[in-house]
């Protein structure tokens, strides 16, 4: 608890320097909309900033996506990520991303260098979506998502290292919307049947409903994978891999020849894998009515007032 006050302080020091005008954030060359969370762990991002790639598409503007690319250890950044694109260089994430909307992503540590970079690359673009990034005051952002997870919330209330928390939780009054992810709040998952790594073959999840299969997950919450197959209807051998995991054929060799369902994130790691035992199962992030609405009405005042509006 001492150690959480002390990084309380210095995170309330560093966003009162940028809020203050002592540092200067830096601005992209087009409208910035953050989608980021305050807690540590998986709380559903990466599906909603797909699903507002989309969801702009829709509406006839393109996006392009950056993010810092965690895990990547890439020779030069900025770098941009295509769907064909190796995990380990650019960060799985950023990879899934570029493989389900086709979206310009590129990622850098320094998200303004990526930001100005996917601008000078794709002029096309008309509105950026920061992939996290909600502490990285550095890039000038017109607004602010923030992400919570309905079932784990914010945990103790603590920041890190005795809580969660990379923010206080008062920093949600300067966000434009936090959305909750779960059942019956803002947006939920939805699983989408399966695919086979090796050959792209489709199955649907009831499919896999006649034995036990085995479930992987190095996502921030696996028990959510994991409940969403048995609310399907299968049977599963739990195995939990951590965050972002690196995998190797030994991490899915079990002592059966049971199915391997594995969420995308982690498909992207094993692709290479000509394992006819491993399926991807993908998620889609489905909006509510009214979230919707107001996420719309977000992208409206940023085009609109946004000093680097493109229509």
């Amino acid at each position: 608890m001492p150690l959480a006050l002390v990084f309380r302080a210095i995170v309330s020091t560093r966003r009162g320097l940028y809020t203050r005008g002592v540092l200067s954030p830096r601005r992209a060359g087009r409208p910035v909309l953050v989608v980021g969370n305050i807690t540590v762990g998986g709380s559903g991002k990466t599906p909603l900033v797909i699903a507002l790639v989309a969801r702009l598409a829709e509406r006839g503007l393109k996006a392009g996506v950056v993010a810092r690319g965690y895990g990547g250890q890439a020779a030069h950044y900025p770098l941009r990520v295509e769907a064909t694109s190796d995990p380990r260089q650019t960060g799985d994430e950023p990879v899934l991303i570029a493989q389900r909307t086709g979206a310009p992503v590129v990622v850098a540590p320094d998200r303004v260098a990526a930001a100005r970079a996917l601008c000078e690359a794709h002029p096309e673009v008309d509105i950026l979506l920061a992939d996290d990034g909600l502490q990285h005051y550095r890039l000038a952002r017109d607004g602010e998502i923030a992400v919570r997870d309905a079932t784990r919330g914010y945990g103790n209330g603590w920041m890190l290292p005795a809580g969660p928390l990379r923010e206080p939780v008062s920093r949600l009054r300067a966000v434009d919307i936090e959305a909750v992810h779960g059942d019956s709040a803002d947006y939920r998952l939805t699983l989408d049947g399966a695919y086979r790594l090796c050959d792209g073959q489709t199955a649907a999840l009831s499919d896999f409903a006649d034995g036990p299969v085995h479930a992987v997950a190095g996502i921030g919450d696996p028990a959510r994978f994991f409940s969403a197959l048995e609310a399907a209807g299968l049977t599963l051998d739990r195995h939990p891999m951590p965050d972002h995991h690196a995998y190797q054929p030994h991490d899915l060799t079990f002592a059966d020849d049971r199915p391997v369902l594995m969420t995308e994130k982690d498909a992207i790691k094993c692709r290479g894998m000509q394992d006819t035992r491993l399926w991807a199962v993908p998620a889609r992030a489905k909006l509510a009515a009214g979230f919707a609405a107001r996420v719309d009405g977000l992208i409206d005042r940023l085009l609109e007032h946004s000093p680097e509006k493109r229509r």
